[in-house]
């Protein structure tokens, strides 16, 4: 397995990733979201551009993430495996491998935001080092992704931020 950045031949790859990953949402009700459309070209282009779109490759683009910063963190916008690449850890690799980008830029860390109780969502965040951000935590910049996804049709009372902390504050503790 390589990982790499992203590059512009890869677009139709990433988003037949998203398309096949999203299948699984049916097991678990979530039917909106196993039809919604996926990542768009133009900003799939924006984040290569941006050097913040890596992806899995054995042969093919199997995998990959794609990220921005807001709030001096790293932000996991879209993480996607093959599910024929399922269960071989590529998608915590990709993820470590934003974490490593994070403390190269020196970032406070790595955000996203993710379904609270679907098994690969929060639980599996957890287990990578994240935990929840309480609501009366969350800053302008969260609750302005927040109200996006609301636009676009996410039920946010069942969605979580998550924080995965790489650095100290200026009291000593984790932020």
């Amino acid at each position: 397995m390589q990982f790499r950045s992203g590059d512009a031949g890869d677009v139709p790859a990433v988003q037949a990733i998203e398309r096949a990953s999203a299948v699984r949402f049916r097991a678990v009700g979530m039917e909106d979201i196993a039809n919604d459309d996926p990542t768009s070209a133009s900003l799939l282009l924006e984040r290569i551009s941006q050097n913040r779109l890596l992806v899995a490759v054995d042969k093919r683009p199997v995998a990959f993430v794609i990220f921005d910063v807001v709030d001096d963190h790293l932000y996991i916008e879209q993480v996607d495996v093959d599910p024929a690449h399922a269960g071989k850890r590529i998608g915590s690799a990709l993820i470590g491998l934003v974490e490593d980008r994070a403390r190269n830029e020196a970032r406070m860390g790595l955000l996203l935001s993710t379904f609270r109780d679907v098994p690969w969502n929060a639980p599996y965040y957890r287990r990578l080092g994240f935990t929840d951000v309480p609501d009366d935590a969350l800053s302008a910049a969260l609750l302005h992704i927040r109200l996006d996804h609301i636009e676009r049709g996410l039920d946010e009372t069942q969605r979580v931020f998550m924080r995965k902390p790489l650095r100290l504050d200026s009291g000593g503790n984790r932020r």
